[in-house]
């Protein structure tokens, strides 16, 4: 007897945009991981952001902490685009965000200069 509703097999329709600085990190690595820290009110659909910090073992982290207009910029993201990672990679830093299906995936004008001014951040450290 068939399955009617069969598992799905093979790539699932999620995407992801990675924006990549080139900066070697050296010994350095964990200077350069750092995630958004989201302080909420609210619940379910009424649901929204009131502070954002960075948290990581390096000192990216705490420059972005410092940087109160890249944190504001972000507190009126909606929830889903101001969960942002950094990590690094091989002789890269990425900056991502969540995964997205293809209807969802997008990235707005102001979602890109968050982004950017995240990487001159990197650039500087």
């Amino acid at each position: 007897m068939q399955d009617p509703n069969p598992l799905p097999w093979g790539a699932l329709d999620r995407f992801q945009a990675h924006f990549i600085v080139r900066k070697d990190t050296g010994a350095s690595v964990k200077n350069y991981v750092a995630k958004t820290i989201l302080t909420t009110k609210g619940h379910f659909g009424n649901k929204s952001i009131v502070k954002v910090s960075w948290d990581g073992p390096g000192s990216l982290s705490s420059k972005l902490n410092s940087d109160t207009e890249l944190n504001n910029m972000i507190a009126k993201q909606l929830i889903k685009n101001a969960t942002i990672y950094v990590e690094p990679t091989e002789g890269a830093i990425r900056i991502r965000g969540k995964w997205d299906n293809h209807i969802e995936f997008g990235i707005t004008k102001e979602l890109f200069e968050i982004y950017d001014r995240i990487a001159g951040h990197i650039k500087s450290v």
